[in-house]
């Protein structure tokens, strides 16, 4: 997440929500898209899933930055199924030895405080896995994590090549979707590169 995005720098014609959340002075998240110039692909979100808005920030006025690995759960985390999970699984999640942390809705009210979770919210999590995880690796650990679930996880593995999630690397489909910066591509492996090393 970054801080500094100004009502200024939103595109003409945002609407009201977008303006109030930039005068707030909250966060906006990294999106993934294809760069243009040098400017960072980032996006507003608002208190329903309808007030979702993409946008563009240049890195000259980023005040701060929080990346998923570095937001955990605190005292001060309400009551909520979500933030229950998230303290079960830390463990577990530190124990694979990789980069990880919450994303979405979550991440984003850990970062800010902004209350953006309810009762039936997800969990999402970002795995960072720069190496080659097996399927049988990626099943074991989907149901590993399910097991100490109080919610729906949602969680992305990082790839060197875009997001995949991990509940479809663990399934029995031959291709995958894989997210990239230049868009959604269907594959049957979401680390050619390191395996051919």
């Amino acid at each position: 997440m970054l801080w500094g995005l100004t009502p200024d720098a939103l595109p003409a014609g945002a609407p009201a929500w977008a303006v109030e959340i930039a005068q707030a002075g909250l966060p906006v998240v990294v999106r993934r898209a294809a760069p243009e110039t040098d400017l960072i692909p980032v996006g507003l979100r608002g208190t329903t899933r309808a007030e979702r808005m993409a946008a563009w920030l240049e890195p000259a006025v980023v005040l701060q930055r929080r990346s998923p690995e570095a937001l955990r759960i605190t005292n001060g985390c309400r009551d909520l199924p979500v933030f229950d999970t998230l303290a079960r699984l830390q463990t577990r999640l530190d124990d694979l030895g990789l980069p990880w942390g919450p994303t979405g809705a979550t991440g984003y009210e850990l970062a800010s405080g902004w209350p953006a979770l309810h009762a039936g919210s997800d969990l999402d999590l970002l795995i960072r896995c720069a190496t080659p995880l097996s399927r049988d690796q990626a099943r074991a650990l989907l149901a590993a994590l399910q097991a100490q679930a109080l919610c729906r996880l949602d969680i992305l593995l990082e790839t060197p090549l875009g997001g995949v999630a991990l509940a479809d690397w663990a399934g029995s489909a031959p291709r995958v979707l894989l997210k990239t910066a230049t868009g959604p591509r269907l594959v049957r492996d979401p680390w050619p590169e390191a395996r051919a090393a």
